[in-house]
């Protein structure tokens, strides 16, 4: 068994639910995250409220699953993001599981 934390930006949440579904990742959470990239100072100055650092609307995925649709998840993944021109590449880790209640 192993657990996946999967990210992505808004616009990507129906692919990742595609990918999900392909790899057969069938059971998983979902939360509505903020994410947040270092931005040079520059940028902040010159926003209305430069001491505010907007975050983009963004998307955390994890599942407990089986490590044949973890091996097959990261497989499509990456090739979304290969095919992909995006500078937000959907972004996946895998944490391995030692015990289960």
């Amino acid at each position: 068994m192993k657990m996946i934390i999967v990210t992505t930006v808004e616009e990507y949440k129906s692919e990742v639910f595609k990918l999900f579904k392909k790899a057969g990742v069938e059971s998983f959470s979902e939360s509505d995250i903020d994410g947040y990239k270092s931005a040079a100072p520059l940028m902040y100055t010159s926003s209305w409220f430069p001491s505010e650092k907007g975050g983009a609307a963004s998307n955390m995925f994890f599942s407990f699953t089986e490590e044949e649709k973890v091996t097959e998840l990261f497989a499509l993944i990456k090739q979304f993001n290969t095919e992909s021109e995006t500078t937000n590449p959907i972004r996946a880790v895998e944490i391995p599981i030692q015990r289960t209640v």
